[in-house]
């Protein structure tokens, strides 16, 4: 059956009639997907239809204003998918940037994937994602909602933290702890509180110079999206999975989202920043670099309440 869909009018249907179109097309266990997920399934079989290939990831631009989407925590791999400049500049595509659309397989002279049309930006329609503001350009002010983190009557840590430590949207926050006392287990019930409670908010987990096992917890406890840099991965890697993080949330922040970011740990991410950013000939006490501490520093500062 050929249909002639595209996201924008995808996006303005209700569920049921997304179901409806998926029965249509022959797309198995649709009734289970949520609404986004269930236009881009649909989004994926009108491309495969068609002959052509349904991918994305997260648009990291590089030098000569190419770009590749990058899809496995952010890193470089094989599977990465080429963007042209003329797609950069015609959508104004930014850096972290989720795309997905029509993708082709490299030619005979060609290492990756070409992009060939692009059907979302963001979860929005090209064009609309085309005219939205620059982060920094939008107005900071106070957080006035708060969060509230209760949820199972067993689970005291939350509670307790709407009563002593309460957390708003926009606040910035840090867990100071010694070694093995729990940090990890309260982030994850922070992180399933907020999950449960608020589904409008974009949770992002953000593991740096973690064990691997530790990972693969975590991604298996929250419903959140996990990306992480282990503890034996090149401390390169581990400052480009949390820049690519911090520029994926601004890019959701620029299209209207809510976004939580739960970082473990900024003292790690410090050393890795520690070892890369080049040396002002000054040291402080253990080491540390007076520039290595403005990265985290911005990555810290970049939490806010938007009045837009």
């Amino acid at each position: 059956m050929d249909i002639d869909i595209n996201i924008v009018e995808l996006e303005n249907k209700t569920l049921s009639e997304l179901r409806e179109i998926a029965r249509d097309m022959g797309i198995s266990g649709y009734s289970r997907l949520k609404k986004q997920d269930l236009v881009l399934r649909l989004l994926k079989a009108k491309a495969e239809q068609q002959g052509y290939i349904f991918g994305g990831g997260v648009l990291e631009i590089v030098e000569d204003g190419i770009g590749f989407l990058r899809s496995d925590h952010f890193l470089p791999g094989p599977e990465d998918i080429y963007v042209s400049q003329s797609q950069i500049r015609r959508f104004n595509l930014r850096t972290g940037d989720m795309v997905v659309g029509q993708i082709r397989p490299p030619k005979e002279t060609e290492r990756y994937y070409g992009l060939l049309r692009v059907e979302a930006v963001n979860g929005l329609d090209p064009e609309a994602a085309k005219h939205r503001p620059h982060f920094d350009d939008l107005t900071p002010i106070f957080p006035n909602e708060m969060f509230d983190l209760e949820t199972e009557p067993h689970i005291l840590a939350t509670r307790l933290l709407n009563l002593v430590a309460p957390i708003g949207r926009g606040q910035r926050g840090l867990i100071v702890s010694p070694p093995k006392a729990g940090k990890t287990v309260l982030l994850k019930q922070i992180a399933n509180a907020i999950t449960t409670k608020y589904k409008d908010v974009h949770l992002m987990v953000v593991l740096i110079g973690e064990r691997p096992e530790e990972v693969t917890d975590m991604d298996r406890s929250v419903e959140a999206e996990v990306v992480a840099a282990t503890f034996d991965a090149p401390v390169q890697d581990q400052v480009r999975v949390a820049e690519m993080a911090l520029e994926r949330a601004k890019r959701l922040v620029e299209c209207g989202r809510d976004v939580v970011i739960l970082l473990d740990g900024i003292t790690r991410l410090t050393r890795a920043y520690n070892l890369t950013v080049p040396p002002s000939g000054r040291t402080l006490s253990g080491g540390i670099d007076p520039a290595a501490l403005y990265p985290p520093k911005r990555f810290f500062g970049a939490a806010r309440n938007i009045e837009e």
